[in-house]
């Protein structure tokens, strides 16, 4: 089996061993799920879905199971419990997706656990990072027809590096503190999401200092606010096909999907711009605030608005409350499209100018924010990646370093 490329320039005091020789291997597998008795125990259970889940979020340590066995399940299938601080790796279908189990778990079929041979010789954190770089060279490993799979034995012979205990906890630690940094990150991106709605539908309903409501149509809303079509306030157009799209072109190109490319030529040009994704089961319905001069495809409506009525945030802001997606969907019953005619007929409220400006003015504040910790995550796993691949493999050492 050859070496993965990356480890052919080691340091000369670290090791080449195989897996097998650090790590003890064991394959789960599933008890029948047709008995009941098998199920909703005590026993955390273990499938792919539960390590994905964490990886996504860029979790490290598995701590609860979406599934659980009792005693009967277990032994009907004379399951082991996988030890804690073991190496849980995916390797059917989804492969080289990896946590650390920090209970005591059985695992299914889909899973091989990773357990040390020798704990006092081996950082399990330190294998975690170093799965996750080897990720590509493991699915080239991996065979079968209808869905691809490495064999226990394989990856027991798959070479990996073995540096100086030492090392691997500093190496560890220092990815470790990007891993927290990032989802301290994730839980504030999180939080911020969570003010956004609820700001949104608050504003969208009740405004800024109002005592007073009424019963409308699209429900209750201050009582000095009005109701109107958006054919009243704004003029709706369709986009067109762009002639030429160009890589560096001087001019925006928004279809379905936001941002699509550039062009030499322009099709609007208006100080804000609201875009709506017109097709796309993915994109219809969404909407998109678009400025100066820009193309709009023909996958796409855009929406001028008579600024002396309605203030074109505050109308973008309107038109993601109202949740076009949903009403397309509910229109067509199967392939969903926004017409023209459906946004002309789309009733909003419709508060004083004044206060329109400051409801969107919050809004884009809790949007700012939100772009703000989206980059730094961005900034973060970049980070990661480059340390990953420079201390993984020892390009750059820490031997030395004062890490505790």
């Amino acid at each position: 089996m050859a070496l993965y490329q990356g480890f052919n320039t080691i340091p000369d005091d670290w090791r080449i061993v195989k897996i097998r020789d650090l790590f003890n291997l064991y394959k789960g597998t599933t008890p029948s799920t047709k008995v009941p008795d098998y199920w909703n125990g005590d026993i955390p259970f273990v499938t792919p879905t539960d390590i994905t889940t964490l990886s996504r979020s860029d979790q490290v340590f598995l701590e609860r199971t979406s599934k659980y066995l009792t005693e009967k399940g277990m032994e009907s299938k004379r399951l082991k419990l996988v030890p804690k601080n073991s190496l849980l790796v995916t390797t059917r279908a989804t492969i080289g997706e990896c946590a650390i189990n920090k209970i005591e778990v059985t695992i299914n079929q889909g899973i091989v656990a990773l357990i040390p041979k020798e704990p006092n010789k081996v950082d399990v954190l330190f294998y975690y990072y170093l799965i996750q770089i080897m990720k590509p060279y493991l699915k080239s490993l991996a065979g079968g027809s209808t869905y691809k799979e490495i064999s226990l034995k394989r990856l027991g012979e798959v070479s990996i590096p073995l540096p100086p205990l030492d090392e691997q906890r500093k190496i560890a630690r220092i990815l470790y503190t990007v891993d927290e940094a990032i989802a301290k990150t994730e839980t504030i991106i999180s939080r911020v999401e969570e003010l956004r709605r609820a700001l949104l539908d608050y504003l969208m309903t009740h405004g800024i200092g109002h005592r007073e409501y009424k019963e409308t149509e699209i429900g209750k809303i201050p009582k000095e606010w009005k109701v109107v079509k958006l054919h009243e306030v704004a003029t709706i157009k369709h986009g067109k096909r762009p002639h030429i799209i160009l890589e560096r072109g001087g001019f925006p190109i928004f279809g379905a999907g936001g941002l699509a490319g550039y062009t030499d030529s322009y099709l609007v040009d208006d100080e804000f711009i609201i875009v709506v994704a017109r097709v796309g089961a993915g994109s219809v319905g969404k909407v998109y605030l678009a400025k100066g001069k820009v193309w709009i495809s023909d996958n796409a409506l855009y929406i001028q608005c008579r600024k002396d009525l309605i203030y074109p945030p505050y109308l973008y802001y309107s038109l993601i409350k109202i949740n076009l997606r949903k009403m397309a969907y509910r229109a067509a019953g199967g392939h969903a499209v926004i017409t023209r005619n459906l946004l002309e007929s789309l009733k909003i409220p419709l508060p004083s100018l004044d206060e329109q400006i400051k409801i969107a003015e919050i809004l884009e504040m809790i949007d700012k924010l939100l772009k703000a910790e989206t980059i730094h995550k961005e900034i973060l796993i970049k980070l990661k990646n480059s340390l990953m691949n420079l201390l993984l493999v020892g390009k750059v050492r820490v031997k030395d370093s004062p890490i505790d």
